[in-house]
């Protein structure tokens, strides 16, 4: 049975574990690189900061962890979904939308959503833009040669229209 939790820190390394996993089998399988992915995705410092800077659950399936949400709050009801990740083993059975609405069903007040994604990563671009994600613009990171892709959700009434 799939469930959302609070990280804690004993959890660090079994999240790290599972970045690893996740974040390197999209680098081979659609970044054409052996392995890679967002700064810290490989380090149990970084998950622990994570979980002290923003809002970090685990995904679990029964007792097991596989995959993460890591939120960040930028205030005035705008949340930055930092990560999202889930073990390759479990992709395709619906359980990152499970893991969207969870958080936007957590989180109600929130009105304003945003997050990026590679500008490779098409898998994750259908996925966001299947959940309502608008993409409003594009943005080269130092060092990279790709862009990344940034991506904006709103709820509540549409700006500029009569409630």
């Amino acid at each position: 049975m799939i469930r959302f939790e609070k990280a804690a820190l004993e959890d660090a390394q079994a999240l790290t574990d599972v970045q690893v996993r996740t974040f390197d089998d999209d680098s081979r399988r659609f970044g054409g690189q052996a392995s890679g992915g967002p700064p810290g995705y490989d380090s149990v410092d970084w998950q622990i900061w994570a979980m002290r800077r923003g809002i970090y659950f685990k995904i679990l399936d029964d007792d097991q962890i596989i995959g993460g949400i890591i939120l960040f709050d930028m205030r005035n009801r705008h949340f930055n979904l930092g990560r999202i990740y889930l073990d390759p083993a479990y992709q395709g059975r619906g359980i990152g939308t499970q893991a969207i609405e969870f958080i936007e069903d957590r989180y109600p007040h929130v009105k304003k959503w945003t997050l990026d994604t590679p500008g490779w990563a098409t898998r994750n671009q259908h996925f966001y833009e299947k959940l309502g994600y608008v993409k409003v613009g594009e943005e080269l990171m130092d060092g990279q040669d790709w862009p990344l892709w940034l991506y904006e959700k709103r709820s509540g009434p549409a700006p500029n229209r009569p409630t």
